[in-house]
C-alpha cells in the first residue's frame, strides 16, 4: 500500500477531508504522517485526534537554502515510508515553495490543489483575480507539482459559477467546498494506480496497476 505524507501550514481543511476519507476506507492508502513547517498549525491537533502521526519541521528562522530545508522534510517522509518509490506527498495549504530537487526526487508523486481553473489565475490570490477579472465561472484544480507555478499536469477540475455579488471571500468558500470533493478523489485515483501521464496530459483508466 502507498504511504501518504501531507504537508500543511495552517488548519489543513483539505488534509482533514482526505484523512476522513481514508478513515472511512474510501481511499486505499496509508496515512503515514502529517508534517507542518508551523508548530502552531491547528491541523496538527486535528491529525493527532484522527490517529495520524505528526511532525514539525519549523521553517521560521531557517537560514539555509530551500533545498536544505526540503532535505529535512524528505528525511521525515522517508522515516515514515513515504518514499519516491512507494509514497505520495499532498500539499494542503503548505505555505512554502518546494525546491526543484524535491520535485525531481518525488517526480509525479506530489499533488497540489489550486483554487482556480488552471491555467487561468495561477499563483496567489486566485479568487481575487477571478472576481477582479469578472469571469463567470471559476473553480479548482488538482494537479501534479512540477518546477513551474501551478503548471503541472492536471488531474481533476471542478467548476463554480461566479455571481456579480461575489467577493473574494464568498467565492473562496464556494471553491473550497469543491476542493473538499475533488482532492480526496484525486488521491483515491492515484492510490488505485489509475492516473496515466502523457506529456502534459493525464488520463484516468478504469483499472489500476
Amino acid at each position: 500500500m502507498i504511504n501518504l505524507g501531507i504537508l500543511i501550514s495552517g488548519r489543513g481543511s483539505n488534509m482533514e477531508v482526505i484523512l476522513k476519507a481514508i478513515k472511512r476506507q474510501k481511499i486505499p492508502i496509508n496515512a503515514a504522517v502529517v508534517i507542518s513547517n508551523n508548530p502552531d498549525a491547528k491541523g496538527l491537533k486535528i491529525a493527532q485526534k484522527m490517529g495520524v502521526k505528526t511532525e514539525v519541521v519549523e521553517s521560521k528562522g531557517f537560514s539555509g537554502t530551500r533545498w536544505e530545508y526540503d532535505q529535512k522534510i524528505i528525511n521525515v517522509l522517508q522515516k515514515y515510508g513515504v518514499t519516491e518509490k512507494n509514497g505520495l506527498v499532498c500539499l494542503a495549504g503548505f505555505m512554502r515553495i518546494i525546491s526543484s530537487e524535491f520535485i525531481k526526487k518525488y517526480r509525479n508523486r506530489i499533488l497540489n490543489i489550486h483554487p482556480a481553473i488552471l491555467p487561468a489565475f495561477p499563483g496567489l490570490h486566485s479568487q481575487k483575480q477571478a472576481v477582479d477579472y469578472g469571469v463567470k465561472f471559476s473553480g479548482c484544480t488538482v494537479h501534479f507539482v512540477d518546477d513551474g507555478v501551478d503548471t503541472g499536469p492536471i488531474i481533476l477540475q471542478a467548476v463554480v459559477p461566479v455571481s456579480d455579488t461575489d467577493t473574494e471571500e464568498t467565492l473562496s468558500k464556494k471553491i473550497l467546498a469543491k476542493e473538499h470533493k475533488i482532492y480526496p478523489e484525486a488521491v483515491r485515483l492515484f492510490a488505485e494506480g489509475r492516473i496515466r501521464i502523457m506529456g502534459r496530459k493525464t488520463t484516468i483508466t478504469n483499472q489500476g496497476r
